[in-house]
């Protein structure tokens, strides 16, 4: 029987998910109330408090986004439930540095620094966390190596396009408009046909190996390294087909998705007002400043990964691949044309290329992730590795 209208909403939003969407947008306001309290120099005792008391509302709003994106994620199936919740961070993200740009001041690196950080953090501390944890627990974890590498050789082309190539043709780290053009349209190109393909012929790539649908295949029957055909139906929804589940549950998957953004909203504007605490703090420790642009990048991607670690623990390598191929994927393809686009209309200069200490990390990364995702089966000493190669990125950074 259907739930009306009244009693729908009220199973929907509960009282938790109230009071963390007050706790957040209240903690935005006080923040904003108490700038003038933040200004550099601020005293000790108002840069540890302020920070702790930020960083403390970012977490409990977090777990808030998990619930949302994990429900969606259960209700829409995959790959379509991770890419609300993976869209809906980066699109958040994009506008901000968007918005930074458009403001006051000179922001050349802004872009570089910010999507660097997050590939550090995606691709090595998160997928490692993941890997280490899910390892530990069921001795391995199989991923539907297709999808995999779809989303891989997206990030080897859009890096390169990135940060790569504008160190090799560009003038002072920066692409000339000649240069501008012809990016934007390739990257955004590729980027919008990997998402139609994604949620549409190649959909089953995307789906968990093993997956068993109801009525589909017993428990136990599954060939290992292979997908069901409950999985294969699952995945190969076409257009139709989740527009059908759209309509059957409109107001559910209408009232998480808004839940989730306006939860998600005030990590992002809280993590970009406490950037100035952060490099304040940094200063007097002696910290390099770009280490601020890594804290804040873990903290707006804080809700995908917890979400990706909670999926790696119950066995999920493929959603896990989703969250993080996925966010990295969405935040070059996005970032970077938007930026691009910005800078040819204001006149402003958008340094891209990366330092070679930068690109040898980059590259590492992206072979060592196309090393551990060829395997049929990843363990907990691949995810070891990737925790190495963010610690000797801290090195870097902190050289």
């Amino acid at each position: 029987m259907s739930l009306t209208p009244h009693t729908s909403l009220r199973s929907l939003i509960g009282r938790s998910d109230v009071a963390r969407i007050v706790l957040g947008w209240g903690s935005f306001a006080a923040v904003l109330i108490a700038h003038p309290l933040f200004t550099t120099p601020a005293p000790a005792a108002v840069l540890v408090v302020g920070l702790v008391a930020i960083v403390a509302v970012i977490l409990v709003c977090a777990f808030g986004v998990v619930k949302q994106a994990e429900a969606l994620a259960h209700r829409l199936g995959d790959p379509y439930g991770s890419l609300v919740l993976t869209l809906s961070i980066v699109l958040i993200e994009v506008i901000l540095i968007s918005a930074v740009m458009l403001g006051p001041g000179e922001h050349q690196t802004i872009a570089r620094d910010s999507v660097m950080a997050v590939a550090m953090i995606i691709m090595n501390l998160v997928i490692g966390l993941a890997l280490l944890v899910g390892g530990i627990r069921h001795r391995g974890l199989q991923h539907n190596r297709t999808g995999t590498s779809a989303y891989l050789a997206m990030l080897v082309l859009l890096v390169t396009l990135a940060f790569g190539l504008p160190a090799l043709i560009g003038v002072d780290g920066s692409y000339t408009v000649a240069h501008e053009i012809p990016v934007v349209v390739l990257t955004l190109g590729v980027y919008a046909f990997f998402l139609v393909r994604q949620m549409g012929a190649q959909a089953a790539d995307f789906t968990e190996v093993g997956t068993v649908e109801a009525g589909a295949v017993e428990p136990g029957t599954v060939t290992p390294g292979t997908l069901t055909p409950g999985a294969v139906a699952a995945g190969a929804r076409s257009c139709t087909s989740i527009l059908a589940t759209l309509r059957a549950h409109r107001l559910e998957v209408a009232v998480r998705l808004a839940l989730l953004v306006v939860t998600v909203l005030p990590i992002v504007l809280l993590s970009h007002d406490m950037a100035a605490l952060l490099d304040d703090g940094l200063a007097r420790l002696g910290a390099p400043p770009a280490l601020a642009g890594v804290l804040i990048a873990a903290i707006v991607f804080l809700p995908e990964s917890i979400t990706a670690i909670r999926a790696a623990l119950a066995g999920e390598a493929q959603r896990v691949t989703n969250l993080c191929h996925g966010a990295l994927v969405s935040t070059v393809g996005l970032t970077i044309p938007a930026v691009l686009v910005i800078g040819m209309l204001t006149g402003q200069t958008v340094v891209l290329a990366e330092s070679p200490a930068n690109l040898l990390m980059l590259g590492a990364t992206l072979l060592l992730s196309v090393t551990t995702f060829s395997a049929k089966r990843v363990t907990a000493t691949h995810g070891a590795t990737h925790l190495v190669l963010f610690a000797a990125y801290l090195i870097v950074l902190f050289h």
